[in-house]
């Protein structure tokens, strides 16, 4: 299916480009649809590959150092972050990437694959990003030039359900679902552990309530893994009582044998769409969390994993005494809808109708 771009010059393009993160890899997974596509980010981290992207004027600014400060800069910065005029730009938007505008619209096609219309602008209780009283005047100013930045794009496709919402809500536009490709082939390979301990993935951030994963693991009395890393880091440590054991950035292979020995992932958070969810189910662990969001869409009630509208920690520990009625065969097989193979033909049914 990708014939239909074989002849025309394409352009994908990012926010600021980091060395781990979900929307990183289905940035990277658009890219390899289509090989001759060129690649922008605002900025790569230092910790990033950033073999093979075109980074715009923002790199090399101080800027570049704080997401916070360039926030407000990066409508400007995706309107004048040089003059290509490919024939079709997709790109790939938390933020502001989407209203980027490489080219005449008459001539170029532009088509935006959106996480989320992005959190601190539009749903700052969602994560306490933008929330401070402040912040309401730019806040509001953004949400102008979030939405009138949009305008120009031809076709939209969000990741979830939610998100779909979300832009329907926000910018008025449709948009088709595509979830998100998760590697489930490699999380469904490692053999089983002993099921012994709770884990919880993921950046280590106020919004994914890793606190709340703590408080859950006591109630239950069950050890808890925790597996990333972040900014709140040493606040969680000192929460944290012996039951609890970090794994700061564990590799790919040391996150498969963690969701394979894990009697549960806790995963207490609104999340847009969630593909550490879906990685552990791909392992046979089930998924104990909030009933909003993108588990919504990754989990089935009382097959995969237990869900609760309760953010009470014994709601979510009373919930860990129904995991024995779950069947991890069922949760593997549950996993395998949401593979890179399905991802890649809705991407290019979506890109090809677009651009037809």
């Amino acid at each position: 299916m990708a014939d239909l771009l074989a002849d025309r010059s394409v352009a994908v393009v990012h926010e600021w480009f980091s060395a781990v993160g979900g929307s990183e890899n289905v940035f990277l997974a658009i890219a390899e649809l289509i090989p001759h596509a060129t690649r922008h980010v605002l900025w790569a981290e230092p910790d990033a590959d950033s073999a093979g992207l075109r980074e715009t004027w923002l790199a090399r600014t101080p800027l570049s150092r704080s997401k916070a400060l360039a926030l407000p800069v990066m409508p400007l910065v995706w309107r004048t972050a040089g003059r290509p005029s490919p024939d079709v730009v997709i790109s790939s938007s938390h933020a502001f990437a989407h209203t980027v505008k490489f080219g005449d619209p008459a001539q170029t096609r532009h088509l935006s694959y959106v996480h989320t219309p992005a959190r601190y602008v539009w749903s700052p209780g969602f994560d306490g990003r933008g929330a401070n009283p402040l912040l309401a005047l730019p806040r509001a100013l953004l949400q102008r030039a979030d939405r009138w930045g949009g305008r120009h794009v031809h076709a939209y496709a969000a990741n979830s359900v939610e998100v779909r919402d979300r832009i329907r809500r926000f910018w008025h536009r449709d948009a088709v679902v595509i979830n998100p490709p998760v590697d489930v082939e490699y999380f469904g390979t490692a053999p089983d552990g002993d099921r012994d301990y709770l884990l919880g993935v993921g950046r280590w951030i106020p919004y994914k309530r890793f606190d709340l994963m703590i408080e859950v693991a006591a109630e239950a009395g069950m050890p808890l893994v925790l597996a990333g890393a972040g900014p709140d880091e040493a606040s969680l440590r000192r929460q944290a009582g012996r039951h609890v054991r970090f794994e700061v950035r564990p590799s790919r292979e040391r996150l498969r044998e963690l969701y394979a020995g894990a009697a549960a992932l806790l995963f207490p958070a609104h999340e847009d769409f969630g593909i550490v969810p879906v990685e552990a189910q791909a392992a046979g662990t089930p998924v104990v969390g909030l009933a909003r969001g993108g588990l919504l869409e990754t989990v089935v009630p009382g097959e995969t994993g237990l869900l609760t509208e309760s953010t009470d920690p014994r709601v979510h520990a009373r919930l860990l005494g129904r995991l024995g009625d779950l069947d991890r065969a069922l949760i593997r097989r549950h996993a395998e809808g949401f593979g890179h193979a399905r991802f890649a033909e809705h991407m290019m049914r979506w890109i090809n109708d677009a651009v037809r």
